[in-house]
């Protein structure tokens, strides 16, 4: 199969997956909506609510990753990226991709990324900021700013 083909069929796949994740993210949603509004009963009972919504949450959370990973592989697609590196735009291989179809960078990349957190062709340095004497400093709390609204 070609490439092309491959990749075709992996749109299929990814479409497949994702409204998969839709479905069941509005049922957890509902399942925890549901949850909140039933009357608690006794301590223990309050106890295993409490934790039952706290899996809930997590089970959440993680499909909604996962399928804001599958929303950006189907813009990939239509872009004509898809499976080309972000790190040093090469072809991902495809055994890769079928491993993990929203995989954006290829096997060497990923793992420079995850052993030093960066890539090597990036420019940035985050170790450092400029203040507004244009000098290098470390950074300190003070430095954060944190939006509470």
């Amino acid at each position: 199969m070609a490439r092309k083909d491959q990749i075709l069929h992996m749109n299929q796949v990814l479409k497949t997956r994702r409204d998969a994740l839709r479905q069941a993210l509005a049922g957890d949603l509902s399942v925890l909506k549901e949850l909140r509004q039933q009357a608690v009963g006794d301590v223990v009972d309050a106890a295993l609510d409490a934790a039952q919504d706290e899996i809930s949450s997590q089970l959440a959370e993680v499909e909604s990753r996962e399928l804001a990973r599958i929303e950006k592989a189907l813009e990939r697609m239509r872009e004509g990226v898809y499976g080309i590196c972000e790190g040093c735009e090469s072809k991902i291989p495809m055994a890769r991709l079928n491993a993990l179809p929203y995989a954006t960078y290829c096997i060497g990349c990923q793992s420079e990324l995850e052993r030093t957190g960066h890539l090597e062709n990036e420019d940035a340095d985050w170790g450092k900021l400029n203040d507004s004497a244009g000098s290098q400093r470390e950074p300190t709390f003070r430095d954060i700013e944190i939006d509470v609204s």
